[in-house]
């Protein structure tokens, strides 16, 4: 049974949530991290993204950063910005883009479960970045940004959520970058108990987002656990912060491409080879002339200042397989790595990866900017993330874009 726990957060005072409450540290660009301090210096990227309150020439990496990383944490608690619970709570926290909602609870979830396959994983992670994180928990004492979790729907737990909600105040309300933002805190002992208790009933949590900074965490709690052989388990060290969604809640946008050649070839030669592996149509005129795929094994390419629809010939699709039957795989497998020559996603600099909340606009624009070829993709299922952590596999690199992104700042979670 994966352990779901609740805590005493570090979390804004009420005046300052919408201030403090910022994107997470790995979507924005230096450039766009300083601008939003320069600002709004109350900004919990001061916390994640220190470098952008030192010089310009600041190396990201340096022991400096992660210095004044806990230094800034320390002035916005001692500023009266943060302020600590005394009791260990739940906090309901829901989100609201556009037509759409997501409600999660956030809590601390046990290392244990994640070294012992309750708590799965559908990527793989590397091992500077995840250094970078591992950095930033053990100068800041603190887990500064959640990992967003998902578990199959348990209706007895979203009744219980629903009804806090109802009948309880909000603790925050804002709005924050096009998202309403809405968190309810959970006080009653009682409450806490039962949440508790139906987690305790679920087989497994799934990273849907923050594979880094999870196995991070775990390799801190695991290297304090090292240096404290006495330890009993029930230590902050032993847990990591996480916001955990009903599969039912989450929806996964497509995560389209991107790339700045054709691999040595003249477009009419470019679309010959695309032909063998895929039926092409080119979409004319209408409102419609973009190509968003509505259904599996379809592509949109944009290529010359067209766009044509591509479909996967049956013969190149195998469906017994979780993993090669995604979309991203059959595109990969077929068409990046055979005729422009992507042979690994995760290095190659010939290829971007555009989330689908930008839309079908970004693609153009990128390929009358900086690339020449553009691919949109049907999205994946949440069904089929979980699918595939089950089976102990791993999807291809960008496969799953969630928006809207969980806010950092909002909880902060002490190991002291």
């Amino acid at each position: 049974m994966a352990v779901f726990k609740p805590f005493c957060a570090l979390r804004p005072a009420e005046d300052y949530a919408a201030l403090v409450a910022d994107l997470p540290y790995d979507v924005v660009s230096a450039d766009e991290v300083r601008r939003t301090i320069q600002e709004n210096p109350h900004s919990f990227l001061t916390v994640d993204r220190a470098e952008a309150t030192m010089p310009p020439d600041t190396d990201p990496y340096s022991d400096a950063v992660y210095t004044q990383a806990a230094q800034n944490l320390a002035c916005l608690e001692q500023d009266g910005c943060l302020v600590q619970d005394e009791q260990p709570c739940f906090y309901i926290y829901k989100q609201t883009l556009g037509a759409r909602s997501q409600t999660g609870i956030a809590g601390c979830a046990s290392i244990d479960a994640y070294l012992n396959g309750q708590i799965k994983r559908h990527e793989l992670t590397r091992a500077e970045k995840e250094q970078d994180r591992i950095r930033h928990i053990e100068a800041c004492g603190a887990d500064t940004g959640p990992i967003f979790l998902t578990y199959r729907q348990n209706h007895a737990l979203d009744m219980l959520t629903s009804m806090w909600m109802s009948e309880h105040h909000p603790l925050y309300e804002f709005e924050k970058y096009d998202v309403h933002n809405t968190i309810w805190r959970v006080d009653d002992a009682q409450t806490v108990e039962k949440i508790s208790g139906y987690f305790a009933a679920i087989d497994s949590l799934y990273i849907a987002d923050g594979h880094h900074r999870c196995a991070s965490a775990v390799h801190v709690g695991q290297k304090l656990r090292a240096e404290n052989p006495g330890y009993t388990g029930q230590e902050a060290f032993n847990y990591f912060l996480c916001v955990a969604f009903a599969h039912n809640e989450l929806e996964i946008m497509d995560y389209n491409r991107v790339v700045r050649d054709l691999n040595g070839l003249e477009a009419d030669a470019f679309l010959q080879k695309v032909g063998e592996r895929f039926s092409i149509s080119e979409r004319t005129g209408g409102p419609f002339k973009s190509y968003k795929p509505f259904k599996r094994h379809t592509f949109g390419m944009y290529l010359d200042k067209k766009w044509y629809e591509l479909e996967a010939r049956p013969e190149f699709i195998d469906e017994s397989d979780p993993v090669e039957s995604l979309d991203v795989s059959i595109l990969q497998n077929n068409l990046l790595a055979p005729v422009l020559g992507i042979e690994d996603p995760r290095r190659d600099a010939r290829i971007d990866f555009v989330g689908g909340v930008r839309g079908m606009v970004e693609l153009e624009r990128r390929t009358a900017k900086d690339m020449r070829v553009a691919f949109s993709l049907f999205p994946v299922s949440v069904e089929e993330l979980m699918a595939i952590a089950d089976a102990g596999r791993i999807m291809p690199p960008k496969s799953t874009w969630f928006e809207p992104k969980l806010l950092s700042g909002l909880f902060v979670y002490k190991l002291d």
